[in-house]
């Protein structure tokens, strides 16, 4: 993984104490909340329903056991003994105290880390692949591209108030694990028809009150021209885009506004206007960055072991190898999930000593790597077959062992009503109660099955893009949940199809049960959920949950 250079730590010292100050008047009270908000904004601080709350980029979703230690300790001794890991590869800290800011600032620099960017009308943290560098499915590590968008988007000046915030993912293998289509900008990598490395770009995908999948707009951008390529989708984006109407200022929006073909026109057409030679990476630099993420030094082993297929003897390790093991581009080595999905707890929640453990078997077991998914889970991306039943004894006795990876239990959702002053309902509870149900073997006969949770329309819990995906509403006080079916944020990339009216909180569970056994009637052979309502269609879903409910 890319480290921190000198230049690298003493700004971000430097802009930690700039905040320190800044906290120190709003606690003086010299100056106000709506003076300090944007300062705090660009901290990474929000105010929340019942406090402050920190969120901490993870740039691609990528750190190693020290970095991670120092998120526990914080968690101990700033918030309430746990973080909470988001849709964006990041963390967050929903109990943070005003004065403990800056501590908390200081602690992430010791350890090359901020909280820059992880708010505001900017650049955001740019996502990847959690698998990058472990499948055999990549043409080239999307990290690498990752971090030289990083460092060209922080802090940039023409880019640091844009009309709305700005998202980008990267991906390089052709199984998307990125949800690249449902970014600002999307960048898939592959090999062209002469063999050379480019992009195909998709720009104005989003969720949100107007979901979009993006289209592409090129089909092969050779990679050594990325940056003046994104330069002038930005400057479009800056020119054009709205700022008089926050639901209308995603470059989303500007794009179905102005079509595809004529939103590509005037991107190639700035394109043409920009030095590129100057706005380009220099070979020098990408070699820098490259250099950061040069092979491991991985040994030879068989590709089989003998450890590991003994250790299916027990059904319980044999569910989790089945389920959250898999294969590795080096033979003798695994990538193992770790899941923050155990039935009853909230999704995407860590305790500090659940992070201090997955920090251990990094450092001993996982070539000191670990990543973050966008699906709210843990990856230790290099681990030996060998020692994959070491690992899992350690998660099972931690609770991080539950054998869920793609099935019903694995659910996205946000933190809702509990925590977020924009929710319009609760999510954590209904997604408790749906896991409730699949805590068995019913949810490996099921299979993948992939249910996304929202408390508000903002859609943080991606559930235009769930094969079930599950909308908090609000009407007249109660809490109301609105059931689409369909949705994929995949290679497939599809919007999720509104099944009918919403149903109240206590019956979203028994509705949830309803779509899955009617799948299950429907299905042909090993059709997935997804595959299996492509054929059929709304209909015997629809029909279903409401006959159901009179």
């Amino acid at each position: 993984m890319y480290r921190y250079d000198e230049i690298d730590r003493e700004f971000l010292a430097d802009r930690a104490n700039e905040f320190r100050l800044q906290v120190g008047r709003r606690l003086a009270g010299e100056i106000t909340e709506d003076q300090f908000k944007p300062l705090r904004l660009m901290n990474g601080l929000y105010l929340q329903l019942h406090a402050y709350m920190l969120r901490i980029a993870v740039p691609y979703g990528s750190m190693d056991s020290r970095q991670m230690r120092a998120l526990a300790d914080i968690a101990r001794r700033y918030d309430r003994g746990y973080g909470h890991f988001t849709t964006r590869q990041n963390i967050q800290f929903n109990w943070t105290k005003l004065a403990d800011a800056p501590d908390m600032l200081d602690a992430l620099a010791a350890v090359d880390m901020h909280a820059i960017q992880t708010s505001g009308n900017c650049i955001r943290n740019t996502t990847s692949d959690p698998f990058a560098g472990a499948t055999a499915e990549e043409v080239d590590d999307p990290r690498v591209w990752c971090e030289v968008i990083r460092q060209w988007s922080t802090l940039h000046p023409e880019f640091s108030y844009l009309p709305r915030k700005f998202k980008i993912a990267v991906t390089a293998a052709d199984h998307d694990r990125a949800a690249v289509k449902v970014h600002d900008i999307g960048l898939i990598l592959k090999r062209g028809d002469d063999g050379s490395l480019g992009f195909e770009v998709f720009v104005g995908g989003g969720q949100g009150r107007t979901p979009y999948v993006a289209p592409s707009i090129r089909k092969h951008l050779p990679v050594d021209q990325l940056l003046s390529y994104l330069e002038a989708i930005l400057r479009v984006y800056n020119r054009h885009g709205r700022r008089d109407n926050i639901y209308k200022a995603r470059i989303k929006i500007l794009v179905s506004s102005l079509g595809a073909e004529e939103f590509t026109r005037q991107v190639e057409e700035e394109w043409s206007k920009i030095d590129v030679a100057a706005a380009n990476l220099p070979d020098t630099e990408l070699a820098r960055i490259r250099a950061a993420f040069a092979p491991l030094p991985f040994q030879a082993l068989p590709a089989t072991s003998e450890a590991f297929e003994a250790a299916k003897a027990d059904p319980a390790f044999a569910r989790f190898a089945r389920n959250n093991v898999r294969a590795h581009k080096q033979p003798g080595y695994a990538v193992v999930v770790v899941s923050l999905k155990k039935v009853g707890d909230t999704p995407g929640d860590a305790s500090a000593d659940q992070m201090d453990l997955v920090a251990d078997l990094a450092e001993t077991h996982s070539l000191d790597d670990i990543r973050v998914t966008h699906e709210q889970n843990l990856v230790l991306p290099h681990v030996k077959l060998d020692a994959v039943p070491t690992v899992y004894a350690a998660l099972a006795a931690a609770g991080l062992a539950t054998p869920n990876i793609d099935l019903a239990s694995d659910i996205i959702a946000c933190p809702g009503l509990d925590y977020c002053a924009l929710a319009n309902a609760r999510a954590i509870p209904v997604a408790q109660d749906i896991a409730a149900r699949f805590d068995d073997d019913r949810a490996d006969l099921v299979g993948e099955l992939k249910i996304k949770i929202s408390g508000c329309i903002n859609a943080c819990g991606h559930h235009h893009v769930g094969h079930i995906g599950i909308l908090g509403v609000d009407k007249k006080g109660e809490e109301f949940y609105q059931l689409s079916l369909g949705g994929s944020g995949a290679e497939d990339a599809s919007l999720a199809q509104i099944l009918g009216p919403a149903v109240p909180a206590n019956r979203v569970a028994d509705a949830v049960d309803t779509l899955v056994e009617t799948y299950l009637t429907q299905r042909s052979g090993e059709e997935r959920f997804l595959d299996t309502f492509r054929r059929v269609g709304l209909a015997p879903f629809k029909e279903a949950v409401y006959a159901e409910a009179h």
